[in-house]
């Protein structure tokens, strides 16, 4: 089961929904039989990538949060001594 194909949601993988979509649009019945598997799991994989950056980026973020709040504490207890 994939996440809701919407493309706003998905900007890394768009091209791929576009083509998976079309693909189901012109094969109504074949899409049951694997017509358009290869799609699907391409599609997967972007999903899985897009993830895993979107992972890497939230790190990236909280490290320097956690940095800056503890540059306030060490500045913080500095003034009050």
């Amino acid at each position: 089961m994939h996440p809701p194909l919407t493309l706003h949601r998905h900007p890394m993988c768009a091209e791929i929904i576009e083509e998976f979509q079309k693909c189901h649009i012109e094969h109504p019945y074949a899409k049951f039989f694997g017509e358009c598997t290869d799609l699907k799991i391409k599609l997967d994989r972007c999903f899985r990538q897009e993830k895993a950056v979107k992972r890497k980026a939230n790190f990236e973020e909280s490290k320097k949060l956690k940095e800056r709040l503890q540059a306030y504490r060490t500045e913080t207890a500095e003034a009050e001594q």
